[in-house]
């Protein structure tokens, strides 16, 4: 496990000056995500998301892990890295995949993701490794109706 952490002032870190990157390695197995689920709600928490929107973000996270680990070469390690910058989370999950394939964006997975996280993308790699990356802000309502509608 690493952590970088940019040294800043609160003020700083409020106006995206600063930032800290957590990146966790682990077995591409399930039985590790419960680790990656509690350091999600942990780092969350730092950027004082309430206690839905960490719910969401951890459930997101658990859901991109889960999409990743059926397409994981046996053997191979999950990457996951947390990058926090004044309201904003961004997760990464990299993992080395048999078929080097993005998963589709057309499926409930993808929906929940997107419904759950905020901004969702994914790319590959040429070494056939996929990564699933999640943003989300604090306070971010993206089904909210506006007030007066």
């Amino acid at each position: 496990m690493t952590e970088q952490m940019g040294t800043t002032s609160p003020g700083e870190a409020l106006s995206g000056a600063g930032r800290d990157v957590v990146t966790l390695r682990l077995p591409a197995a399930g039985a590790y995500l419960s680790v990656l689920r509690t350091a999600t709600a942990s780092l969350a928490s730092r950027l004082d998301f309430t206690i839905d929107d960490i719910e969401d973000l951890r459930i997101a996270v658990d859901e991109a892990c889960a999409m990743l680990l059926t397409k994981a070469v046996p053997g191979a390690d999950l990457e996951c890295s947390f990058e926090l910058t004044g309201d904003t989370i961004a997760v990464a999950v990299t993992v080395m995949t048999l078929d080097g394939q993005e998963p589709s964006r057309d499926t409930f997975a993808w929906t929940v993701l997107t419904a759950l996280a905020g901004e969702v993308d994914s790319a590959v790699d040429a070494e056939n490794r996929v990564t699933l990356s999640l943003r989300k802000r604090r306070g971010e309502f993206p089904d909210e109706i506006p007030a007066g509608s």
